[in-house]
């Protein structure tokens, strides 16, 4: 399977509740951290919600 990797980019402060426990999940504590996941649906869903506070590293 395909992965892919995420880096916040913009800060979590002042984003609602449910956003900042998606960061939490993706495991995206901190600006700038990258991690990397495999690119399943449940992954895909929880970036696409996130998407104006990370970028997707090619």
């Amino acid at each position: 399977m395909a992965t892919i990797k995420i880096k916040q980019t913009k800060s979590r402060i002042g984003a609602p509740k449910d956003q900042k426990r998606t960061l939490d999940a993706l495991g995206l504590r901190k600006m700038n951290r990258v991690v990397e996941h495999d690119a399943n649906p449940a992954i895909l869903g929880m970036v696409n919600k996130v998407k104006h506070l990370v970028t997707i590293i090619e």
